[in-house]
C-alpha cells in the first residue's frame, strides 16, 4: 500500500497561469500554505488574453499591485467601430467609468507578460512555481486530497494535501479525474492572431473593431510606437490547413480597406475558439476555475478576467474554512456564485460572436448596414454607454442570489459590488475602496454609525469605517446611516438599511463567520 504522507501544503494549485497564480498571492497573503505546480518548463512567451477589465485592477489593488501592473500596460480609453472602411461609432471609456471605478479604461497588457509579474510578486512572498512537475492523480480522503504527483526526474511523489485548485486549462487533468462534463462547442472558423509594428487609421491607440463583407479584424493597441496585436478570422478555403499557416496566406483585403500598412510581424499563430462550460466547478475538496471550468468566445475580452474573478471568489472562502473562521459549508457557495456567471458569459458572447463572424447574408446586413446607421444613436444615450462599460469591466457582476447574500440598503442589495466613491480630492486612499486591501471582513457606514454598530465591530474585532455622506455617495446608491457588512472580495453580504447592530450580528452567527483577523 502506498503511504500519502501529509505535506505542509493546504491548498495544492495546478496551473501557473493567470488564475492560479492569484489564487496562490490571494491565499498566501491570507496566511495559507500553497503549492502551485505547472507542467510547461517556462511561462508563456505567447498569448490571446490582452484585456485586464477595471474588477481585475480593483481587485489588485486591494493586493497592493494594481499601480505597477497599469504602469507595465497600455491604457485603451476609447474603442472604435469601422464598417468597410468607414467609421460607425465611437465609444469613450473614461467619461463613461469615471465615477464607476477608480480605473475608468481597458489596460492593455499582453497575458505572457503578465503572467511573469505575478511569478515575481509571489516569488517576493516565498512561493515558486514548480516547473515540468504535473498531478497525475488524486482521490479524496476523510479530510485530505491523496495526490500523485510527476516531479521533474520522472519520480512520483505521494502526499495529502487540503484541497485541489485545478487552474490546468481547457484540457483539465484535474477536471478530467473529477469526471466532470465540459459541454459546448467549437466555432466554425480558424483564428488567427499577430503581434506586429504597423501604420495606419486604426494604430490610433484605442481599441479598433472592422467589418467588411466576409471578414473582421480587431485591433488592440500595445506598449510602444505602433505595435498592436491583430485579431482576425481565417475562412473555410484555408481552414484545413491549421498549424501550417503564416502571415502570408491570411487576407489583406480589410487591412486594405483600412489602409493599414504592416510593417514587421513579430509573432503569428492560428487558433480554434470553443463555448463551454463544465458542469460542476467543484467535486468535494476539489475545484476548478478558469478555463478549466470555463471558456468562451474573446469578445469583450472576458475570458482570463473571469478566471481572476473565479480566483478571488474561493481564496477568501477556503483562507477562512482553513483558519477555523467559516465553517466548510461557506465552500458551498463558490460553485452557484461563479458557475451562473459563466453560464451568462458563455450566452451572451456565443450569440454575439457568431453574428460578428457570421457569413450568412442576415449577418452581413446586421454588420455593414444596420451597425453604422444605429451604433451612434445606440452610443448617444449615457445610460446604454454606461451600461455597456459596467457590463465589460465586470464592475456589474453581483451575487444576489447567493446563500451570502442578505438585505437592501438604497440601490445597493446584498450582493453587489461595494459601489466607489471617492471621499477626498487630496492624498492617497480617499475613496472607499482603500479600506478593502485588508482582504477581511469589514462593516462601512456612510454618515454616522449608531454606538451599538462601534460596540460590536469592537467585540468581534471587525473593522469599521465611517465615511462622510455626500452627493457622491448618493449619487452611488448608499443609504445614509446604513450599515454595509462586506465580505474579502468587496462585495456587500447584508445591507442594512438601519445600521442596526443586531442585524450583523445575526447574520455572522447564522453563518458562523467571523473575521480572519
Amino acid at each position: 500500500m502506498v503511504n500519502f504522507p501529509t505535506c505542509a501544503t493546504d491548498v495544492l494549485i495546478v496551473g501557473a497561469g493567470p488564475t492560479g497564480l492569484v489564487l496562490a498571492l490571494w491565499l498566501t497573503r491570507l496566511g495559507i500554505r500553497v503549492r502551485i505546480l505547472d507542467k510547461t518548463a517556462e511561462p508563456g512567451t505567447t498569448s490571446r488574453a490582452l484585456g485586464v477589465q477595471a474588477r481585475t485592477l480593483e481587485f489588485y489593488a486591494q493586493l497592493g499591485i494594481a499601480d505597477s501592473v497599469v504602469q507595465q500596460g497600455r491604457w485603451a480609453s476609447a474603442a472604435n467601430l469601422w464598417s468597410n472602411g468607414r467609421p460607425a461609432a465611437h465609444l469613450e471609456f473614461g467619461a463613461l467609468g469615471a465615477s464607476v471605478s477608480p480605473f475608468p479604461y481597458v489596460l492593455i497588457y499582453p497575458q505572457d507578460e503578465h503572467e511573469r509579474f505575478l511569478i515575481d510578486c509571489l516569488t517576493e512572498l516565498g512561493v515558486t512555481v514548480e516547473r515540468c512537475t504535473e498531478l497525475v492523480g488524486f482521490q479524496h480522503a476523510d479530510l485530505s486530497v491523496r495526490t500523485q504527483i510527476l516531479k521533474p526526474d520522472g519520480t512520483k511523489e505521494f502526499c495529502r494535501v487540503g484541497y485541489v485548485a485545478g487552474c490546468d486549462g481547457a484540457h483539465s487533468t484535474v477536471r478530467e479525474r473529477l469526471g466532470i462534463g465540459f459541454p459546448g462547442g467549437t466555432y466554425e472558423y480558424l483564428f488567427y492572431v499577430a503581434d506586429v509594428e504597423a501604420d495606419g487609421k486604426a494604430l490610433n491607440g484605442e481599441l479598433n473593431i472592422v467589418f467588411d463583407r466576409s471578414d473582421f479584424l480587431v485591433v488592440f493597441p500595445l506598449k510602444g510606437d505602433n505595435r498592436a496585436r491583430f485579431i482576425g478570422t481565417i475562412r473555410e478555403e484555408q481552414s484545413h490547413f491549421y498549424g501550417d499557416l503564416t502571415w502570408d496566406d491570411v487576407s489583406k483585403h480589410i487591412m486594405e480597406c483600412m489602409r493599414i500598412a504592416v510593417e514587421k510581424v513579430n509573432w503569428f499563430s492560428t487558433y480554434r475558439v470553443h463555448h463551454r462550460v463544465a458542469g460542476s466547478f467543484r467535486s468535494g475538496r476539489a475545484f476548478l476555475l478558469g478555463d478549466a471550468a470555463h471558456i468562451h468566445s474573446p469578445v469583450g475580452g472576458q475570458g482570463m478576467n473571469t478566471g481572476i474573478g473565479d480566483a478571488v471568489n474561493l481564496a477568501w472562502k477556503l483562507a477562512a474554512v482553513l483558519r477555523g473562521r467559516a465553517k466548510p459549508a461557506l465552500l458551498e457557495s463558490y460553485e452557484p456564485e461563479r458557475i451562473a456567471f459563466a453560464r451568462k458569459l458563455v450566452e451572451t458572447t456565443d450569440r454575439v460572436f457568431t453574428e460578428v463572424t457570421s457569413s450568412s447574408p442576415t449577418a452581413r446586413l446586421l454588420r455593414l448596414r444596420f451597425a453604422p446607421l444605429f451604433a451612434p444613436l445606440f452610443f448617444s444615450f449615457e445610460p446604454t454607454r454606461r451600461l455597456l462599460f459596467r457590463t465589460i469591466s465586470q464592475t456589474a457582476i453581483n451575487y444576489r442570489g447567493s446563500s451570502l447574500s442578505s438585505g437592501i440598503a438604497g440601490a445597493v442589495r446584498g450582493g453587489d459590488r461595494l459601489p466607489w466613491v471617492k471621499i477626498g480630492s487630496n492624498g492617497s486612499g480617499s475613496d472607499n475602496f482603500a479600506p478593502l486591501q485588508s482582504l477581511d471582513w469589514q462593516v462601512h457606514v456612510y454618515g454616522e454609525a449608531k454606538p451599538a454598530m462601534q460596540a460590536l465591530c469592537d467585540e468581534r474585532r471587525l473593522p469599521l469605517h465611517v465615511f462622510p455622506y455626500s452627493a457622491a455617495t448618493r449619487h452611488a446608491g448608499l443609504r445614509r446611516n446604513a450599515a454595509y457588512l462586506l465580505r474579502p472580495d468587496g462585495y456587500v453580504a447584508l445591507a442594512e438599511p438601519d445600521g442596526v447592530a443586531d442585524a450583523v450580528a445575526s447574520y455572522l452567527d447564522s453563518r458562523a463567520l467571523a473575521p480572519l483577523s
